[in-house]
């Protein structure tokens, strides 16, 4: 009545009858009564799933998933409810979010230096830390350090004079210290400063006197984030906790962390890290331990740009250390090739020139280094996740991508992520380098960071073609969906939102490179898999998969586009368990 076929290699057997995928045993579980989206190109739609032992046995239409029923199978209706696979982001920082979320936060917000200084202040007096440890706050928007004379006013003098600070950007690439963290702590003065390559004076801000103002960009940030205290295992485990909750409230099963092993106490920029930085890894072996890393979690470590193809040899040392977690893979590396485009920052590499310095930005890595990085990565068979913002960025990127794959093919899926700026002539190189475009697409608004810190320093041309998502779907990319958490929310529904609007004042961000909602679900869904390297393992709802899965509470294929901004996740389930419940009525 049926026939047999292996799947792939190691795989569970797979029965196909009358149009269902099914697996030769009685299933614990049953989901019956849904409208399930499997993102599944072959069975795009089914009406019920068969889990057991945490994978799926069979998809499809009803009546013929219950002929699988056996005398223990659990029927569980989903009245009618819209089920999707567990969503995946394909670039969240997740714990430094979550630690971020622990710590005193500004929460991005703009405001003046005397509101700032009565934050800064309260959160000092409730502060429990050593006198010498730096006072540490998140989220500080960057266009606070337009200002750094009346920073250094506020927090340079009285008791500022000994007390350590850090304001860390939300962007996560720029930040301000004050003097007493500069000189005393991370020694950076004006003698040190006068002794700085040129292609690293950008880093660090200088004021009229010739001496740091407390402005840190990329690598200037790393001097002191090197001596913030790292957490402790109770910290890292809370952190991961937090993380998980949050993430999987938000229907997410699954995430590639980006630069796993940098952290506070550690550095993203220095060459140090190659051979010493766990960063926030452990806080992924405390949850496994635990029981309570209920994602999959693709952590990937960076390749600082002052490393060389040897230290690829010292980051496989920290990989080996992490490798056999339950949950966790170690898929390959992160490189930066360029900061971020924001004023005063303006260290993404761009084609053309920001309109008031008249300079290009900073490539972080030279061509050959970068080509070397990649070809040796692609080697081994790692997976290279390359962080470009400016055009000039993407193209090196891309070009260093193209020279390994004329060496060889192996078969492994890279990816760039942000793609602030892509030049149009890159657009179609995507496809066939097999690179996959890593998109945080609720940054694709006109919003206050873009009008303030970005519309008055490049071309109209330049601002309106901000995140082509559809420009390079249409030419054959891969659109994978992120969040780049904390840097904004991990909620995946108000970045679909913002896909699909691209909204924002005088008719937003150009409205041609909208995308679908369709596209948007498989943006988070078979295409972010592919992004983290386990579409083999989750992504879509087929026989053989995790059973990774979510319940929402409207029918997210059919609403407004508004509605779905407002898309509550009523279930999640990982490996065929709910790990969360809203307790919210469907609506």
């Amino acid at each position: 009545m049926c026939s047999v076929t292996v799947l792939r290699a190691g795989a569970a057997v797979v029965i196909f009858l009358l149009g269902v995928q099914v697996a030769c045993a009685a299933p614990e579980t049953i989901f019956i009564n849904a409208r399930i989206f499997t993102a599944d190109e072959t069975m795009p739609t089914a009406q019920a799933i068969a889990v057991e032992n945490g994978r799926i046995l069979a998809v499809g239409e009803q009546n013929k998933v219950l002929q699988y029923k056996g005398s223990q199978t659990q029927l569980v209706d989903l009245q009618d409810r819209r089920v999707l696979p567990g969503l995946i982001d394909a670039h969240t920082h997740a714990i430094i979010g979550a630690l971020a979320e622990l710590s005193p936060n500004l929460e991005d917000e703009a405001m003046d230096i005397a509101v700032l200084s009565q934050k800064v202040e309260k959160w000092l007096e409730e502060s429990n830390k050593n006198e010498e440890d730096p006072l540490v706050i998140f989220g500080a928007n960057p266009a606070t350090w337009s200002d750094p004379d009346s920073l250094q006013q506020m927090f340079d003098s009285n008791r500022w004079q000994e007390k350590p600070l850090v304001l860390m950007g939300s962007d996560l690439h720029t930040a301000w210290a004050n003097r007493a963290m500069l000189e005393k702590k991370a020694g950076i003065d004006a003698d040190f400063v006068s002794r700085l390559a040129p292609e690293r004076r950008h880093t660090i801000g200088i004021g009229p006197d010739d001496k740091p103002n407390g402005v840190l960009i990329d690598a200037g940030v790393d001097l002191v984030t090197i001596h913030m205290p790292a957490p402790d295992d109770d910290l890292l485990l809370k952190a991961g906790q937090y993380a998980i909750n949050n993430n999987n409230r938000y229907g997410i099963t699954a995430w590639m962390d980006p630069a796993a092993n940098a952290g506070p106490g550690e550095t993203l920029f220095s060459r140090a890290l190659a051979s010493t930085g766990t960063g926030i890894l452990p806080a992924y072996r405390l949850l496994s331990e635990k029981g309570q890393l209920t994602a999959h979690v693709a952590a990937l470590l960076v390749a600082s740009p002052q490393s060389d193809i040897a230290d690829l040899d010292q980051l496989d040392v920290v990989r080996q250390k992490f490798q056999g977690i339950k949950n966790l893979t170690m898929p390959g590396i992160k490189i930066f090739a360029d900061g971020v485009l924001e004023y005063p920052a303006q260290s993404a590499a761009i084609l053309g020139n920001y309109t008031n310095s008249g300079k290009q930005g900073e490539m972080l890595l030279n061509a050959p280094g970068l080509n070397a990085l990649v070809d040796a990565a692609d080697e081994r068979g790692w997976l290279v996740h390359i962080h470009a913002l400016g055009d000039r960025a993407v193209r090196e990127s891309l070009d260093a991508f193209e020279a390994a794959r004329k060496k060889r093919e192996s078969g492994v899926i890279h990816s760039i992520t942000h793609l602030q700026l892509v030049n149009e002539k890159d657009h179609a190189r995507f496809a066939p380098l097999n690179v996959i475009a890593v998109m945080q697409l609720h940054w694709a608004e006109v919003d206050n960071y873009l009008l303030d810190l970005v519309k008055p320093y490049i071309s109209d041309a330049e601002f309106m073609g901000q995140y082509p998502a559809r420009s390079l779907q249409e030419r054959g990319a891969i659109i994978a969906g992120a969040s780049d958490w904390p840097i904004s929310t991990a909620n995946p529904w108000e970045a679909m939102h913002h896909a699909m609007i691209r909204g924002g004042p005088d008719g937003g961000l150009n409205p041609e490179e909208r995308l679908d909602v369709e596209t948007m679900l498989l943006a988070y869904t078979r295409h972010a898999a592919q992004a983290i390297g386990l579409a083999h393992e989750i992504g879509t709802l087929t026989a053989g998969k995790q059973a990774d899965f979510i319940v929402v509470d409207r029918d997210v294929l059919e609403v407004d586009v508004e509605l779905l901004r407002q898309t509550k996740v009523l279930e999640t389930y990982f490996a065929g368990k709910k790990v969360y419940e809203s307790g919210l009525a469907p609506e």
